[in-house]
């Protein structure tokens, strides 16, 4: 690493919030750069949708900074801190864990069985026996939704959901139909943010009555 661009970036991020560095980044906290680590995700995808190698290659760089920043202030919590490489070796040490079909020469069939290792792997891992545990609700409202949609299926769960009839579903159906509802709310002055996560608290309370039944 004595070499490595990414040990010069933990050296560039260390004067910066080191005394005589910058004020700005010094001031910085986990909670106040929230908003940059979220514009700089989005501007990566933009710059993916567009297929612009030299946005990737800059935005990427954006979120990196912000893995490097945040590493940086945990450094510097009085009763439990944690480093860059604390960081890197726990996500090393999971994609290990995660992946046995590789370290461990697991046989898997193919993708399916991969992933329903991952989601057992990781249940374990967390100690998770809900279907909701580890969903993160900060997340906007048409990923949250899918999401217990997803956890529901993986741990039948029977969770009633109305379910769109009308074309065949294709990208392009449903996105009209998504656009279609959108436009509804906004005419009838109805946040369908707001709508869709109330839907989603109703569905996670449907699941967690649904496992109550089952215990």
């Amino acid at each position: 690493m004595a070499d490595s661009q990414l040990q010069r970036l933990v050296e560039v991020m260390d004067r910066l919030r080191s005394p005589g560095g910058c004020p700005w980044d010094a001031e910085q906290t986990h909670e106040s750069l929230i908003k940059y680590l979220l514009e700089e995700s989005y501007e990566f995808i933009d710059a993916i949708e567009t297929d612009d190698r030299a946005g990737m290659r800059e935005e990427l760089g954006d979120v990196l900074l912000q893995v490097y920043f945040h590493s940086r202030i945990a450094q510097d919590h009085p009763s439990d801190p944690f480093s860059i490489e604390d960081v890197a070796g726990a996500i090393a040490d999971k994609l290990i864990s995660r992946h046995p079909h590789v370290f461990e020469n697991l046989e898997v069939s193919g993708t399916d069985e991969i992933i329903e290792n991952w989601e057992a792997i990781k249940a374990r891992e967390k100690g998770r026996t809900s279907a909701i545990d580890g969903i993160a609700m900060a997340q906007p409202a048409l990923p949250l939704v899918a999401k217990i949609l997803y956890r529901a299926e993986k741990y039948n769960v029977d969770l009633h959901v109305d379910q769109y009839s009308s074309e065949k579903a294709t990208e392009k159906s449903v996105g009209e139909a998504l656009a279609s509802v959108i436009a509804w709310a906004h005419e009838n002055g109805i946040d369908p943010e707001n709508a869709l996560r109330a839907q989603a608290r109703e569905m996670i309370r449907q699941i967690q009555a649904a496992e109550q039944q089952g215990k």
